[in-house]
């Protein structure tokens, strides 16, 4: 994973580019490139990006690897595993030449993040901090070293947060009950 020595501006990020097709996200402005993501949180990703097709969100609605811009000291970037973003964000980001939702576009309507190891202060306490920040109305950190989800729900200015397990079926503030629970998210359907 790379790291930069130097500081970069948010509009030095914006304006970066490697040559490759490698993501990175701007960390009090350091370029962090992202990690090769293990087998089982690709799994994960997708099996939940289908299930949000199946219960009926719109493709349009649904991302993966776009770029939000997020305030942690800097403006900085993080790149969430899969996002849904809300009706007015869609309508926004209709004709984007980068799927990039900067501080003057509506949050997301929810952010999900798959914890990959080594990685678990990033998602459990920085990334929940810069969410918080953009008012994001939910927030799923899915832990599979943990076996756990944990929903975080946009209240009065905070996260309160509500932890699904084995078969605890997943209730998400945004969606509803949902006819899932946290095992066959964390197996990724697997029987």
């Amino acid at each position: 994973m790379l790291t930069t020595t130097g500081k970069m501006t948010y509009a030095e990020f914006l304006n970066f580019d490697d040559g490759t097709d490698y993501l990175y996200e701007l960390e009090n402005g350091e370029l962090v490139q992202m990690a090769s993501e293990s087998e089982l949180n690709r799994r994960i990703k997708s099996f939940l990006f289908a299930y949000f097709l199946r219960v009926g969100i719109s493709p349009l609605r649904l991302s993966m690897a776009s770029e939000v811009a997020v305030i942690s000291g800097t403006v900085g970037v993080r790149v969430p595993d899969l996002l849904i973003f809300s009706e007015e964000l869609t309508e926004v980001m209709q004709g984007s030449n980068r799927s990039l939702i900067t501080l003057d576009m509506p949050p997301p309507m929810l952010v999900v993040e798959v914890v990959s190891p080594n990685q678990e202060k990033r998602d459990y306490r920085y990334k929940r901090s810069e969410y918080a920040a953009r008012a994001i109305p939910e927030y799923w950190i899915i832990d599979p070293m943990a076996q756990r989800i944990t929903i975080l729900e946009w209240i009065e200015g905070m996260y309160e947060e509500r932890v699904f397990q084995g078969e605890d079926t997943i209730i998400s503030p945004q969606l509803g009950t949902l006819s899932l629970t946290a095992k066959e998210l964390l197996t990724a359907g697997m029987k």
